[in-house]
């Protein structure tokens, strides 16, 4: 009896041992299972898709824009070449300043370039579009109209004339009056200097094309060619490349490149404006009327469109026999005004 007893108390403390045992075998099983879980990939996050459109280029932008426009003359003078901040313009303007020479008005609202230049004077009729587009207007300089119309803040605006040596600084390569200069700070901080909001407030009306619309009409042109006078250094060529569905620009048969980027210019949209020009001094300055409407040439996609410009809300836009804009191709767009004398026929010249 006292034996059997003595087994059954051996048995029962077996019983614990292997109970003990097979607990721990079992937490340490579920220690080792989870050393052993492998780490769960961190699921990627989406890509932010664009959810706004650029006023001036109906391009696809991720942030909304409350930019203001910004306008700047630029030189065109052959010693001003090339001229930096061309690339991030939305749009330039090309037009007579005086005799045969031209001058570029930069717009910039989706982008500003940390340098632009050189800086040249203003004209009544810079103004007169620079206004159409509540632009902060930029020059370094001024004709007897355009001084007047500055003074009388019919724009906001900063002058070279006022803030040369300050806002405006001159670079040792080029000479005056070439060699004019503003950083991007230095317009922000010349607005403020002059209580000029830059919030985006007068919105453009301009008409793109949606993605899935083509806007191949007209004639099928590869090559576009604008004479201002008799010297090559204002003939400028335009090529349309297939493969980008862009215009490459040349002046004089050099690339129209930007010195801060060395890229040359892709143009999505070529436009041609006849318009009534008056000389009315000595030296050769112009008066434009920018009102009166007129004949009109499109470029984009590769093909012409003979259509209609007429000023709308101040601006001077391409327009259908409806009066509605002409669609653009989203992207940037160059813009000529050419005197009616002696007209687009004889100053632009295309290649099939």
């Amino acid at each position: 009896m006292f034996k059997s007893k003595k087994l059954l108390i051996a048995m029962a403390l077996t019983m614990l041992v292997i109970g003990g045992c097979s607990k721990d075998s079992e937490k340490a099983k579920e220690d080792d299972d989870e050393d052993m879980v492998e780490e769960q990939p961190i699921a990627e996050q989406p890509v932010q898709q664009p959810t706004y459109t650029a006023p001036l280029t109906g391009e696809a932008v991720q942030q909304e824009i409350t930019q203001r426009p910004i306008m700047v003359t630029i030189n065109n003078h052959p010693a001003a070449r090339p001229q930096s901040g061309l690339a991030a313009a939305d749009i330039i303007y090309e037009m007579l300043a005086e005799g045969d020479v031209t001058r570029f008005l930069a717009i910039y609202q989706s982008e500003l370039p940390e340098k632009v230049g050189p800086v040249r004077s203003a004209r009544s009729y810079f103004i007169d579009i620079a206004k159409g587009y509540d632009a902060f207007y930029i020059a370094h300089g001024y004709s007897p109209e355009a001084k007047t119309m500055l003074e009388n803040h019919v724009v906001d605006n900063i002058n070279g004339m006022a803030y040369d040596g300050t806002l405006f600084k001159r670079s040792r390569d080029r000479v005056a009056p070439h060699n004019s200069y503003i950083a991007s700070e230095n317009i922000i901080k010349g607005a403020e200097m002059v209580g000029a909001s830059m919030n985006y407030s007068k919105k453009v009306l301009q008409a793109f094309y949606e993605s899935d619309e083509h806007g191949k009409i007209g004639i099928e042109t590869s090559q576009i060619d604008v004479y201002y006078g008799n010297n090559n250094d204002f003939h400028n060529s335009y090529v349309y490349d297939h493969q980008s569905n862009h215009y490459k620009r040349q002046s004089a048969g050099v690339d129209t490149k930007d010195m801060l980027t060395g890229e040359t210019l892709a143009l999505a949209n070529v436009l041609f404006f006849e318009m009534n020009h008056r000389t009315l001094d000595n030296v050769g300055r112009q008066a434009i009327d920018l009102t009166s409407g007129g004949n009109a040439y499109v470029f984009q996609n590769g093909y012409l469109r003979e259509v209609k410009w007429a000023n709308v809300d101040g601006i001077p836009m391409a327009v259908e026999q409806s009066g509605e804009p002409v669609k653009l191709m989203p992207g940037k767009s160059w813009i000529h005004f050419v005197p009616t004398s002696p007209g687009l026929q004889a100053m632009v010249k295309t290649q099939s």
